[in-house]
């Protein structure tokens, strides 16, 4: 890979992880499916320059539902209810082991032995941070940004079916998805600020972090990402993901302040274990292949 596009994958994984980060601050001003909304409405802008690309409406809006309104609704909702930004970072990172077991069901693309062992490590690892839930995290908080995991994994399987289609221009199309449902759901969950008044009301902090969310976080960094995939093996750019929880920890403690206890930093470095143990080519198994 060429250096020019290392630090390619390294920045989008970067921007992935501080989103993390910064989440917390837009909560402040909005609720979890205002800040889905105003999120896709700034992402779904360049659609009035950007050509829709050759693929059906339903599969746009299946897109839509699953890889952007289910995952980011579910995760901000959890972080609204005291999820920690950088135990966040980490549980999203089980949408690859979904990932795997949706594509083995409905495509036929059965895991290796690795990717099950892989997988195993990291289950250990997610029963370990399950087993420190308790007043500062809830089961029902965890299982919230699992669903969001696990709603990223079956966008993933739609993307995946959606092989030839440019990256940017399907990411855009599908953000016009998110805002409506989004908005729906927070007139259904009871009274509040509309969302009209809370992007009027909004400090600087909530609307730059919509900003970021829904240019960098969205649009810029999927299409960078897709750059790669489309120019390299998948196994050679998808472990540079792991970089993106390991910067969502780091910056929820000098940021955030927050504290890990050492039961649940074991959990998570058994989920990025598992990770790495899938994704990361190992030199043994390709000298045997060559062999």
């Amino acid at each position: 890979m060429k250096p020019r596009d290392i630090a390619l994958a390294c920045l989008t994984s970067v921007i992935w992880g501080a989103a993390f980060v910064i989440y917390k601050f837009g909560l402040a001003d909005f609720t979890a499916p205002q800040l889905t909304a105003l999120r896709f409405l700034i992402a779904a802008l360049p659609v009035l320059v950007v050509p829709r690309p050759r693929v059906s409406w339903t599969s746009i809006v299946l897109i839509g539902l699953t890889l952007f309104t289910g995952q980011f609704l579910l995760l901000f909702i959890a972080f609204a209810l005291g999820m920690p930004a950088g135990l966040a970072s980490v549980t999203q990172q089980m949408q690859a082991f979904f990932t795997v077991l949706l594509a083995a069901l409905l495509l036929g693309d059965r895991p290796t032995a690795r990717q099950l062992v892989g997988m195993a490590v990291a289950f250990a690892g997610l029963a370990l941070v399950g087993g420190t839930t308790g007043a500062d995290l809830k089961l029902s908080v965890l299982a919230l940004a699992l669903a969001a995991a696990f709603s990223w994994a079956i966008g993933n399987v739609l993307v995946k079916r959606a092989a030839d289609t440019p990256v940017f221009p399907l990411m855009v199309w599908c953000s016009l998805v998110p805002p409506l449902p989004a908005l729906l759901f927070s007139a259904l969950t009871g009274p509040g600020p509309s969302f009209v008044h809370a992007v009027a009301t909004a400090s600087w902090g909530g609307l730059a972090t919509a900003i970021y969310l829904g240019t960098l976080a969205s649009p810029v960094a999927y299409g960078m990402w897709g750059y790669l995939l489309q120019r390299y093996p998948t196994a050679m750019v998808a472990p540079f993901a792991l970089l993106s929880p390991c910067t969502g920890v780091l910056g929820s403690v000098l940021i955030l302040g927050e504290a890990f206890s050492p039961l649940r930093m074991s959990g998570m470095a058994l989920i990025l274990a598992g990770l790495a143990v899938i994704l990361v080519p190992m030199p043994f198994a390709t000298a045997g292949r060559r062999a």
